[in-house]
């Protein structure tokens, strides 16, 4: 039996739900693009141009529910690659937009430099346990120009081989990617497909859909891109000082973002994607670290499991600013509570500060409180054969297991996790081989990453059609 966390009750679900319904009923949302506007009127939402406001009536709400896929998969240029959303298992992404670096050698924060971004772009990659990408740190675009986007994705795609989840706010960018997809991927049917890149809508908590991103997003329209939506409400700043008021919040702003998306291009896939942060009270700052932020985001993945969607959660936050034991700790107690919750991928590793410092050795470590979490969400395996009462009737009273068949055969096929990072012999063992701390173990794995994978490079046809697309906008 897997192991499930909940967080919220059968019966407080449904009431978030028709709290939820009751909201964009009578409240609404404010719509800021006229576009999304336009687009809700004509599909039914009762739509107020003077104000912006939008209301969405409890039968168009279920409609675009239903219109959402429930099944599909993530993949990417890597082959065999897929992340299958709503099938039982969680894929990470990399946590991203850190604004400055720790740097390995001298151990200081600093500002980020290109490099930077190809390090931690070729590390993800390397890292199996990293399925989606966000970019980690700035540094990867130049100046954000039409062909600086061009060839940061000409640079991305040939880094980074899984599936690609990123955003842009300027909808004239929206016929490039279009077309730069097509050439990587063969075709608009191709892109259709694999699905190799879905796009991040940010609406503002509470109860706005901003313009610019949304407008990025509907010049996209065409080839099934899936959306994550992710609002980002913050318990006592963006959303009422409770932990149920701010889930309402995300909830609300969540449900309102996708009767946009059905609306503007049905059947398109949707993940359920919100942030439900809290701030902290001594100081109005985002409480990274958090034990409330972590039970939020089960109750967002509880709440997505009810609409059937697919859901992207967060975990693995921290306040602190350098890998320390308050880093640890509150980075495993998030991580433990998301993937308990059963989602589909879990943004987190890889950041100190409130996700603000890129940290390349605390992305190892991350990743191994990630893997830990996803053994204890296994939860124990039970059939005839693993009750092993003949064995135990066999060896009787006082006896041992260590020389069993049975004991090597589950040792070998993940019965036990057996971790290749950390500290696991003797002391005199481990003082032999250096005496590491883990962060400098870590060090040493990211070298070691860095230097021994090669990714999959784009084809040289690929890569000439891309440089015509970027010659092009150059000149636009």
């Amino acid at each position: 039996m897997r192991t499930r966390l909940e967080v919220l009750s059968p019966d407080e679900v449904a009431q978030l739900h028709e709290r939820t319904l009751k909201v964009l009923g009578t409240v609404g949302m404010r719509i800021d693009t006229a576009a999304g506007r336009a687009i809700l009127k004509q599909a039914g939402a009762d739509v107020d141009e003077a104000t912006k406001m939008v209301k969405f009536p409890a039968d168009f709400v279920a409609a675009c529910l239903a219109s959402a896929p429930r099944q599909f998969s993530l993949g990417g240029r890597r082959p065999g690659f897929a992340a299958a959303m709503n099938a039982g298992e969680f894929t990470l992404v990399a946590d991203g937009g850190a604004t400055s670096v720790i740097d390995r050698i001298t151990g200081e924060r600093r500002d980020p430099v290109p490099a930077d971004w190809w390090e931690s772009t070729k590390l993800i990659d390397a890292i199996d346990d990293v399925g989606v990408y966000w970019w980690m740190v700035e540094g990867g675009i130049g100046n954000q120009s039409p062909a600086d986007w061009v060839q940061y994705w000409t640079n991305l795609w040939g880094t980074f081989g899984k599936h690609v989840q990123d955003s842009f706010d300027d909808p004239a960018l929206g016929p490039l990617l279009h077309e730069a997809l097509q050439v990587i991927f063969g075709g608009a049917e191709e892109v259709r497909r694999v699905k190799p890149f879905s796009f991040l809508i940010t609406p503002v908590s509470p109860l706005t859909i901003e313009e610019r991103y949304t407008d990025a997003w509907l010049s996209l329209r065409g080839m099934g891109i899936p959306v994550a939506i992710m609002p980002m409400p913050l318990m006592g700043a963006s959303a009422p000082g409770s932990m149920a008021a701010v889930t309402l919040v995300a909830n609300c702003d969540t449900i309102g973002t996708l009767c946009l998306v059905q609306a503007a291009e049905p059947g398109t896939p949707v993940i359920y994607a919100p942030v439900i942060a809290t701030m902290d009270p001594r100081s109005g700052r985002l409480a990274g670290g958090g034990i409330e932020h972590a039970v939020l985001g089960a109750a967002g993945t509880q709440m997505a499991r009810f609409y059937g969607l697919p859901v992207e959660a967060s975990g693995c936050g921290t306040e602190h600013y350098v890998p320390s034991p308050q880093t640890a700790y509150e980075k495993a107690e998030s991580a433990l509570v998301a993937v308990l919750a059963q989602p589909d991928m879990v943004v987190g590793p890889g950041t100190t500060g409130g996700a603000t410092i890129l940290c390349l050795e605390e992305l190892i470590m991350d990743v191994e409180m990630f893997r830990m979490a996803r053994k204890a969400a296994a939860g124990i395996k039970v059939s005839d054969e693993m009750w092993l009462d003949d064995l135990l009737a066999k060896v009787g009273p006082c006896g041992d297991f260590l020389g069993e068949k049975s004991t090597r055969q589950n040792a070998r096929s993940g019965e036990w996790y057996l971790s290749d990072f950390g500290v696991h012999g003797s002391y005199d063992a481990w003082v032999a081989a250096g005496s590491l701390s883990t962060v400098e173990q870590a060090r040493v794995r990211v070298e070691e990453l860095l230097a021994a994978h090669e990714p999959l490079p784009l084809p040289d046809d690929v890569v000439r059609e891309l440089e015509k697309i970027k010659r092009r906008a150059a000149q636009d």
